[in-house]
């Protein structure tokens, strides 16, 4: 059996795109060996125990530490376990992990996956004084899968010298087409349009903006927000001061499988996005059947062609997204369109078991190589 190692700064049951991606993709790849070296973010979690397929290494200490820690870990495990591959989750701190373990094991191939969602400018600041070192990683990778052709676009520019393939992340289809029971809330009452977001609560996806939109809007037109950050104090002080608590419904943190759920009482999907590596939330909207309005950014194009998958909107333009709206309330016959192509490019495209079949054929390469 191939042994593949992970590096990852987050897994379960800490939850965003990335660590649902991997977990979709190891357990759809039984016949490979997983192991995972992530950071011990809670001191309730184990530093050891297996979730699916991978066999989880948590290691403790401060995040800016990881890099040393996991790389300490990752050469014990190496001499009991023998890996034929490494696997970074992002060219951060998990990244800077991967390069240190790969330039004391030069011969055991590298696989990089850009998964990142900021900006460049906020990546650049963030990285700092480790900027030559940081453009190793991307130098160094023997394979690089970015989620989206901004992405890929992106590890060329900043020293990928190996062959480097768009595989996005996925969606499971028939769990978002088919919610495993109906959801009843009282927010949302029988002449009532509703909204809806599945967003960290941070600047990047600029919920504020949808907020504000809701002043341009009918009062039968509410938000539900679903999600939790750094700004969920300041937007809901937000809509105090813009008097639209009863417009908005925040529900906090919600399991990734409660979802679809929540998508199919609601009418139209949005997250105006001001910095994006593709967006899953977007791809699960669209295949539970809710038109999406976003922002013409980041790896979103992939996916989201104006008035054929979806509705663009302006970037910090709250008026902007109010008119898209509009035209997807008022206007059935585009509604419809919109959500019967979307639906189909979802199945068609984005099936977890077409990315686990692609990502097959990069370790394959990357294990003979």
């Amino acid at each position: 059996m191939r042994k593949i190692l992970i590096f990852s700064i987050a897994y379960y049951p800490l939850v965003g795109g990335a660590e649902v991606a991997v977990k979709e993709i190891t357990n759809r790849l039984p016949a490979l060996g997983w192991d995972m070296i992530t950071l011990r973010l809670d001191k309730k979690l184990l530093k050891f125990e297996k979730v699916g397929n991978i066999n989880i290494y948590r290691v403790s200490g401060p995040k800016l530490f990881f890099p040393i820690t996991a790389c300490i870990k990752a050469t014990q495990l190496h001499k009991k376990n023998k890996y034929d591959a490494i696997w970074s989750i992002m060219a951060a701190y998990a990244g800077f992990a991967a390069l240190f373990f790969k330039l004391s094991h030069p011969k055991i191939p590298f696989l990089l996956t850009l998964q990142e969602g900021d900006s460049e400018e906020h990546i650049l600041k963030r990285v700092g004084i480790f900027y030559p070192l940081w453009k190793k990683i991307f130098g160094k990778a023997d394979y690089i899968q970015a989620i989206s052709s901004y992405l890929a676009d992106f590890g060329k520019k900043y020293g990928a010298k190996c062959p480097v393939d768009v595989i996005p992340n996925g969606v499971d289809v028939y769990k978002f087409q088919n919610p495993n029971d109906k959801l009843q809330i009282n927010f949302k009452l029988p002449n009532d349009k509703l909204l809806i977001t599945t967003s960290r609560l941070v600047k990047k996806n600029a919920i504020d903006d949808a907020i504000k939109a809701l002043q341009y809007l009918p009062g039968n037109i509410k938000f539900l927000i679903l999600g939790t950050g750094p700004l969920e104090s300041k937007l809901k002080l937000q809509t105090t001061n813009y008097k639209l608590q009863t417009r908005t419904k925040f529900l906090g943190y919600i399991d990734h499988s409660e979802i679809p759920k929540y998508l199919a009482i609601a009418d139209i999907f949005i997250r105006p996005s001001l910095s994006e590596g593709m967006g899953n939330s977007f791809i699960e909207a669209m295949a539970a059947g809710i038109p999406v309005i976003a922002t013409s950014v980041g790896g979103i194009p992939d996916f989201l062609k104006d008035g054929e998958t979806g509705l663009f909107c302006e970037v910090h333009n709250p008026q902007s997204i109010s008119e898209k709206v509009k035209i997807l309330l008022e206007n059935q016959e585009l509604r419809n369109k919109i959500i019967i192509n979307a639906k189909e490019m979802a199945v068609k495209n984005y099936d977890w078991d077409l990315i686990a079949e692609k990502m097959k054929n990069i370790f394959e390469k990357l294990c003979v190589s």
